[in-house]
């Protein structure tokens, strides 16, 4: 995107001047902590407009560009931004509001998913939550439209709150966050999947064990349902979870 044509963009949604990078940082406390309330036509094109821009400036990646399990094509690793990476569906790990997280500016996978996604996300979710009438119980999932991102769904589930010792059920839990996405992602006829570390962030599941878990379960899912033709790729950011995920993984 141009330079000025994001300037532009930027100054008619905050409706203020200055700097891109302010501007941005402006931008992106009022999505986080704005209602889910519908947003005047206008204003959510150039919305639009802006985060299309900036993530296909941002480059996007696809399945063809993960790395596949050695002898086990199914499966797939890849590392980098979650919020560029095409799929028919990427996975989101929410609280069990599911309506985002309300942080200004900060850089959970919630965070980020929703800030690209658009403030249609947080509206789409908070639909959802109100027809359920209860927040999401942990190990479960919903699907949504995935807007501004360049992955067709997003997935959101609830991973369990490990506080660096997780339990028998915490455990348990986690596999079923795993299980209730690929579920979903069948039920809806979708073929890709590109799963984040599920609850290894602020929840604070030991990452070795997580992955231990999200990978056995995920080939546990695939051998159980070959009709499915799934393709799950694994998303990882830092350079700790790739070694982790590598080493499981035979890469």
């Amino acid at each position: 995107m141009d330079e000025s044509r994001k300037q532009e963009l930027l100054e008619l949604l905050t409706g203020e001047h200055g700097s891109s990078e302010r501007l941005w940082d402006t931008f992106r406390a009022y999505v986080n902590t704005r209602p889910p309330e519908p947003a005047p036509a206008e204003w959510l094109a150039a919305q639009d407009e802006l985060l299309q821009g900036m993530i296909a400036d941002a480059g996007v990646s696809t399945v063809e560009d993960a790395a596949p399990a050695p002898g086990d094509p199914r499966v797939a690793l890849w590392r980098g931004d979650i919020t560029t990476f095409a799929a028919d569906a990427i996975v989101n790990a929410a609280n069990s509001q599911m309506l985002g997280c309300w942080v200004p500016g900060h850089y959970c996978i919630d965070n980020a998913i929703h800030t690209f996604a658009g403030v249609q996300l947080r509206r789409e979710c908070y639909e959802l939550m109100l027809a359920q009438g209860h927040e999401e119980p942990t190990g479960q999932a919903k699907i949504t439209g995935a807007w501004n991102l360049p992955s067709k769904h997003v997935i959101h589930t609830v991973g369990p709150i490990a506080a660096g010792h997780p339990s028998d059920l915490h455990r348990s839990q986690l596999a079923s966050s795993y299980r209730s996405c690929l579920d979903l992602a069948a039920e809806n006829g979708l073929h890709t999947i590109a799963f984040c570390c599920i609850s290894t962030g602020v929840f604070g599941f030991p990452a070795a064990k997580a992955a231990e878990i999200a990978t056995a379960t995920v080939r546990d899912w695939l051998d159980a349902r070959p009709q499915a033709g799934m393709c799950v790729v694994f998303n990882v950011f830092g350079e700790n979870d790739e070694r982790l995920y590598r080493e499981l993984m035979g890469l």
